[in-house]
C-alpha cells in the first residue's frame, strides 16, 4: 500500500474514532492529526511542542511591520500585506519589536483540516504576562483566533507589545492552538455544579474546598482577585514600568524584575485604583483546579462590568493546580490574571469578583497533564511573572 493509501486510511481511523465524540483534542490525539499531515510544517514539529490539549505554534524567519490590524474576509492574507506593509525584515537570528507597533508574522505551522475540525488560538502564559497583544489570522478570515472547519493554508499571527520592546526570533512561540471536533461543548449551570461537587474547582489559601454553594456559578465559575495578600507587606501586584530596556525572548530566568516591574504591597484598606492604560499582573484570591478531563478558559471581564480588560492569556490546559491525586484537599494553584484598565481609574477590593473560568469538554483524558511532569512553568504559582525573569532577583 502507498504511503498516500496508508495516510488516507489512518485519517479516516481517525475521523472515525471521532465519530460521535465533541470537544477539544488531547495530546493524543493531537499527535495524530499532525502524524496524518493536518498540521504540517517544512521544520519538524517537536514533540515538546504538544502541550496537555494545545499545540505551541512557531514564528517564521520573516516579520512584516504592518500600518493597521486587519482581517482579509474574502482575500489572502498575502494580498492585505502587500497593501499594508511599512517593511518587513528577517528574524531568524533576531529582531526587535517595538512598543506598541503593530506586526504580522507567518507561523511555521500550516493546517490541512478535515471539515469536522477546527481551531481555536490564544497567547500563551508567558507572552499574556509580557502585556503582548497576540492573535492569529488566516486566508479570507473574518475572525480574530478562530480557524474555520476545513481549514486549509497558512496561519499568521499578529503581535503588538503593549509595554516593553522585545526580541524575538523565528522558532520562537508565543501562542498555541487548541483543535476542536464538531463543536466544543461548554459545560451548562447543572452539569458543571454536578461537576464540582464530585471534584471541586475553587480552595481557599489553606487548601480547604469552597462549597459549591458559596461560589458564584453562571456559565461557569466566577473568581475574585487577591488585594489583601498572606502578610501585611505582601506584595499583591505588579505594575509595567512605562520605560524600559528590550526583553530578549530567549533569555529564559534572566532579567531583573525591578528593572521592568514596580511591586505593589498590599494597601491598607485592601482596595487599589488602578491606573488607565496602565498593565498589572495580579492573582486570584482562590486556588484553581482543573481536573486531568477539563479545560478552562478564563474569560474576558464584560464590559458592563466596568472599564476593565483582563487576561490576554486565558487558557488554563487540563491538570492546571492540580496536584495528581484524587484527594479533595489542598488542590489548586492562584490563577495570575493579566489586567488593563481602560478610560479612567478603576477601583478593585479584596475579594471582588473580577473573572469567569468557562469549562469545556475534552474528547478524552490527555495522556500528559500540566504539571511537574512537564516542567510547566506556572505549575505551583504564587504571583508569578513571565518565565524570562529570574525569581531570586
Amino acid at each position: 500500500m502507498s504511503s498516500i493509501a496508508e495516510d488516507k486510511l489512518l485519517e479516516s481511523n481517525l475521523m472515525g474514532y471521532l465519530k460521535g465524540k465533541s470537544g477539544y483534542l488531547p495530546c493524543q490525539l493531537i499527535e495524530q492529526v499532525h502524524r496524518q499531515g493536518m498540521i504540517h510544517s517544512q521544520e519538524p514539529i517537536y514533540a515538546s511542542q504538544i502541550q496537555p490539549v494545545s499545540l505551541d505554534l512557531r514564528l517564521g524567519p520573516k516579520a512584516y511591520r504592518i500600518q493597521c490590524s486587519f482581517l482579509p474576509e474574502n482575500e489572502l492574507v498575502a494580498t492585505k500585506l502587500k497593501e499594508f506593509t511599512l517593511y518587513d525584515f528577517d528574524i531568524t537570528e533576531g529582531g526587535i519589536l517595538e512598543k506598541n507597533a503593530i506586526y504580522l508574522i507567518p507561523l511555521m505551522e500550516e493546517l490541512s483540516l478535515p471539515s469536522a475540525l477546527y481551531g481555536l488560538a490564544n497567547p500563551k502564559s508567558s507572552t499574556g504576562r509580557l502585556d503582548m497583544f497576540t492573535r492569529v489570522i488566516v486566508d479570507r478570515g473574518n475572525r480574530f483566533d478562530e480557524i474555520p472547519r476545513g481549514y486549509s493554508g497558512k496561519l499568521y499571527l499578529e503581535i503588538i507589545s503593549r509595554s516593553f520592546p522585545v526580541k524575538v526570533h523565528a522558532g520562537l512561540s508565543l501562542n498555541q492552538l487548541r483543535v476542536s471536533h464538531v463543536s466544543s461543548q461548554t459545560l451548562d449551570k447543572k452539569k458543571l455544579m454536578i461537576k464540582y461537587k464530585k471534584n471541586p474547582i475553587l480552595f481557599d489559601r489553606n487548601g480547604m474546598i469552597i462549597p459549591v454553594d458559596e461560589v458564584k456559578v453562571e456559565s461557569g465559575v466566577y473568581v475574585s482577585v487577591d488585594v489583601a495578600g498572606d502578610q501585611p507587606e505582601s506584595i499583591i501586584a505588579y505594575k509595567a514600568k512605562a520605560n524600559s530596556t528590550v526583553l530578549d525572548l530567549s533569555k529564559v530566568k534572566y532579567y531583573k524584575a525591578d528593572d521592568f516591574w514596580e511591586p505593589i504591597h498590599r494597601p491598607k484598606k485592601n482596595r487599589l485604583i488602578l491606573e488607565p492604560e496602565s498593565f498589572y499582573i495580579m492573582m486570584s484570591k482562590e486556588r484553581v483546579c482543573i481536573w486531568p478531563d477539563w479545560l478552562a478558559e478564563m474569560v474576558a471581564y464584560e464590559p458592563n462590568s466596568g472599564e476593565l480588560r483582563t487576561h490576554y492569556a486565558g487558557f488554563f490546559d487540563s491538570g492546571f493546580g492540580w496536584n495528581g491525586t484524587d484527594e479533595l484537599m489542598n488542590q489548586g494553584t492562584r490563577a495570575v490574571m493579566e489586567v488593563r484598565p481602560h478610560d479612567v481609574p478603576f477601583m478593585v477590593e479584596d475579594g471582588q469578583t473580577f473573572c469567569r473560568l468557562k469549562f469545556e469538554k475534552v474528547v478524552e483524558r490527555p495522556k500528559k497533564v500540566y504539571g511537574l511532569a512537564l516542567n510547566s512553568n506556572y505549575h505551583s504559582q504564587g504571583l508569578a511573572l513571565s518565565k524570562y525573569f529570574d525569581p531570586d532577583c
